[in-house]
């Protein structure tokens, strides 16, 4: 198959080397311009441009793709048979998305309808989804809305954060691109729509993932334990608390019950019920602090202008003290 691959992220990267390894004829790679990324204001490729250019795959980086009648034009030039979306970036209009002879295809990671949109894998974790998955679609106009040709689920573990999930889910899109394109192949001579699954059959609910702002990364003190944990976790490294007028990046905590700190001898202050409160110091472990539910152990985190610290490390460097407030 003559494929001309879209993509930006380090997420799409792998499904562009599994195809570019395959049988097929990577053509080539649209990718989103480059960007000032640096202090200096340096320009700086996507990952997919770094790896097509070190594969020596043609890469067009268009400023502008809707209506742009060159390169559309340039597109139909090259006569592919598909074209594989994975986190490009912008919305293909009809025009391009009904050049290729078998039509564009994309890679979701989430189990749809649920999770349509900018950032289905925070909201599943965010949200406490126990499974979620990838789906390649036939792509039409709306935001997620085509039909399913193959879809896969896995299971979210409970210590799975942003990073490693996105890691296992950019590795199924590359699995499941390599299946798809087969089934496509394999049934190019007959009615590839007799193949596909409409979203409604599945049964699930229709959830967005709109984008992540700022104000989410903000922790809330005053949420239950679980709710801050899954925050940590779903926009790792990102979640932040304010401690002593400076940012801090909660990078890791435990949530603790209170037969475990008794079980371990954690020494706590225990008559403080208020959220946000710091109740324990613990040497070579970590800071114990309040929630509207149980206590949570923080272990990681990364203080304004320094390195990510931990244990006595922390302790160390933050200087907390039984009491007080833990944000400002």
């Amino acid at each position: 198959m003559r494929i001309i691959f879209w993509g930006t992220p380090e997420y799409s990267v792998k499904s562009l080397e599994v195809l570019k390894k395959s049988d097929h004829d990577i053509v080539a790679v649209i990718t989103q311009p480059d960007k000032k990324r640096s202090r200096g204001n340096k320009l700086i490729s996507s990952p997919v441009k770094e790896y097509a250019t070190k594969e020596n795959i043609p890469v067009f980086t268009p400023e502008t793709i809707k209506e742009n009648i060159q390169f559309i034009s340039r597109l139909k030039d090259l006569s592919c048979d598909l074209f594989i979306v994975i986190a490009y970036g912008k919305i293909l209009p009809k025009a391009i998305l009904d050049i290729p002879k078998y039509k564009s295809w994309n890679a979701h990671a989430s189990l749809l309808p649920r999770w349509r949109g900018a950032a289905p894998i925070q909201w599943s974790i965010l949200e406490g989804d126990k499974i979620t998955g990838v789906g390649i679609m036939k792509m039409e106009e709306g935001l997620d809305t085509g039909d399913v040709l193959v879809e896969k689920q896995i299971k979210i573990e409970n210590n799975d954060n942003l990073k490693t999930l996105t890691k296992k889910l950019s590795d199924l899109s590359s699995e499941l691109f390599l299946r798809a394109i087969s089934d496509i192949e394999q049934n190019k001579n007959r009615d590839i729509n007799l193949l596909l699954k409409k979203q409604t059959d599945f049964q699930r609910e229709l959830k967005y993932a709109r984008m992540i702002n700022k104000l989410d990364y903000i922790i809330n003190w005053e949420n239950s334990s679980t709710d801050i944990y899954r925050k940590i976790n779903a926009l790792y490294p990102g979640a932040k608390t304010t401690y002593k007028r400076k940012n801090l990046k909660i990078i890791k905590i435990k949530i603790l019950t209170m037969d475990e700190i008794h079980n371990k001898n954690y020494k706590i202050l225990s008559n403080e019920s208020k959220p946000g409160v710091i109740i324990g110091l613990i040497k070579n472990v970590g800071i114990i602090i309040t929630t509207k539910t149980d206590p949570i152990l923080l272990l990681e985190a990364k203080l304004e202008g320094k390195k990510v610290s931990s244990q006595n490390q922390l302790i160390q460097q933050l200087n907390p003290v039984i009491g007080e407030n833990f944000s400002d």
